[in-house]
């Protein structure tokens, strides 16, 4: 193992549910100094009464209390991240704990403390407090399912530069692999998000696979095909 794999949560990542899909969760950022989502601690009631044995104390189990989630985020400002977080006062919100092979723990609740810090080794972090309403679940890693195609973008054309993008799985995929075709035959050595068209495509159909990879398994979709220009 790496030295700074070493660290207590190395790689775990913070996300948040951030669409109206199921599984359209953003990355705030990769936790550090994390208190776990599912602490709890039970309030106990005095329930001492007359008959009580040997009028000794007695005592029932009373609410259950959730506890608030600690954790600190690489900071940069006004990024994606920080402008949901911002958006995400007072708003009821899915968060997840993902873990490098795809498990998570999931869990509702509330953004309390959002608090920035100056450089810390040369790196900015914020730290994140998440007050948790209701119980948290925890979610053993699964082969990851799609549940919205990848796509292409880029103009439609011979030296243009196509981008792929993977489409919205379920499951927490890991790691996401690329494979370009033409006319659904593999094109050689395009394994990478981006494809350079190059002449040979003029006219044909240009479609991306991706597949998405975490402990459990992988599963493969593919794009919708796009026509390169003659």
């Amino acid at each position: 193992m790496a030295q700074t794999e070493a660290e207590i949560g190395y790689g775990v990542l913070l996300k948040m549910l951030t669409g109206t899909g199921p599984d359209v969760y953003t990355t705030l950022g990769r936790q550090r100094d994390v208190t776990p989502p599912d602490g709890f601690s039970v309030d106990i009631v005095d329930a001492t009464h007359n008959e009580s044995p040997d009028v000794e104390e007695e005592v029932i189990p009373g609410i259950v209390r959730t506890k608030s989630i600690t954790l600190e985020i690489e900071y940069k400002p006004n990024n994606a991240a920080v402008q949901l977080i911002q958006a995400a006062k007072r708003v009821k919100k899915t968060f997840r704990s993902v873990w490098p092979d795809g498990r998570y723990i999931q869990w509702v609740g509330y953004i309390e403390d959002f608090e920035t810090e100056a450089p810390t080794e040369e790196k900015q972090i914020a730290t994140l407090s998440i007050k948790r309403s209701g119980p948290a679940t925890t979610n053993a890693a699964s082969a990851p399912t799609n549940s919205v195609l990848p796509a292409i973008s880029g103009t439609l054309e011979v030296d243009a530069v196509l981008t792929a993008y993977p489409g919205v799985w379920a499951n927490e995929p890991t790691a996401f692999t690329y494979q370009w075709k033409n006319a659904g035959v593999n094109i050689g050595g395009a394994t990478s998000k981006t494809y350079t068209v190059v002449a040979g495509d003029a006219g044909d159909s240009i479609t991306v696979a991706v597949t998405g990879t975490n402990s459990a398994g992988s599963a493969t979709a593919t794009s919708a095909a796009v026509v390169i220009a003659s």
